[in-house]
């Protein structure tokens, strides 16, 4: 009984002894606590900020608010088609810049027929330098260009490993990826800063959130497209021109069955551009599509060490 009498009284006097160091935890798990709490109220009223109010508020028209027409760089990606047609939908006329001539030529022809605007496509190798840019250059001029809309290659998105591609290839896949979308940029904003006014649109991939094994190309192009964006941002938002960086997810290509379509989480095409086109002039960088903010918030919270520690057990299973 005295033992029992001992213990308990050291008890008493251990959590008087540490009571003060208890009360330093406590408060530090309180401020921990509001601290994700204020984070989660500030993600949560952001989603509906970008997402949601700017579907259901009345706002000026794309062409009064940027321009009348739009430059897509990369008009063989299925994403930059519906961007392209949904813009086309509210009265923009477009120009693709492009090297696929059998597959974006008539889709040119239906674009004009079905939303009456001015199509126009423009074969441009971007692999020829300098020259590339003189055909692009004298079906611009003249034209008010209020959207530039570049579009990472969508061949980017198959897994292989560095050292598996060709030299060859893999100066096609910068040049396609990176120098085109800096070059056309280049060309492009100086009539964007003659009027104030223009939006560039650089559509990148979720893969630039954290590296992918076996798409080593496809995380550094689509994390130079999303740097490039914000850099652009700081040095000519200022001046009257809106620069957005889209990070999507996966999207339902048009080529695949109609049982593999589709859901909430991969949207068409048609579905996810609807969306993007929503955010414009409301966020310099996002997803464009509120499930794939969603998405991007949970990749947000798995530590690097993690995100590593799977991928070498990904690498050594495969």
């Amino acid at each position: 009984m005295a033992a029992v009498d001992s213990f308990q009284l050291l008890s008493r006097e251990v959590a008087r002894s540490c009571s003060s160091y208890f009360e330093t935890l406590a408060l530090i798990g309180a401020l921990y606590t509001t601290a994700k709490a204020v984070i989660l109220l500030r993600d949560c009223c952001s989603l509906i900020r970008v997402h949601f109010l700017p579907r259901v508020i009345p706002r000026k028209k794309l062409t009064q608010r940027f321009g009348k027409w739009a430059v897509i760089c990369g008009g063989s990606a299925t994403i930059s088609i519906a961007y392209a047609e949904e813009l086309a939908k509210h009265g923009i006329s477009i120009i693709f810049i492009s090297q696929d001539h059998s597959f974006i030529g008539d889709f040119v022809t239906s674009l004009s027929q079905s939303y009456g605007v001015e199509s126009d496509v423009i074969f441009a190798d971007f692999t020829l330098g300098q020259a590339a840019s003189k055909p692009i250059i004298d079906a611009l001029r003249g034209k008010d260009i209020g959207f530039l809309v570049n579009c990472v290659d969508e061949s980017l998105a198959f897994s292989q490993n560095l050292i598996e591609m060709s030299e060859q290839r893999l100066l096609d896949l910068v040049n396609k990826n990176v120098v085109a979308a800096t070059l056309m940029t280049r060309l492009v904003l100086p009539g964007m800063l003659e009027r104030s006014k223009g939006a560039v649109i650089n559509i990148s991939s979720g893969a630039s959130c954290q590296p992918w094994p076996g798409r080593v190309v496809l995380t550094a192009s689509t994390g130079y497209l999303d740097n490039f964006s914000r850099a652009l941002h700081l040095e000519y938002g200022c001046k009257g021109i809106f620069v957005q960086s889209l990070i999507p997810f996966q999207v339902a290509s048009s080529g695949q069955p109609p049982s593999a379509k589709g859901g909430w989480l991969v949207p068409k095409p048609e579905v996810y551009a609807r969306h993007a086109i929503s955010t414009l002039g409301i966020s310099h960088r996002t997803t464009g599509y509120w499930p794939h903010t969603l998405q991007y918030g949970l990749m947000r919270c798995i530590p690097d060490w993690i995100w590593e520690l799977c991928s070498y057990m990904l690498i050594r299973s495969s």
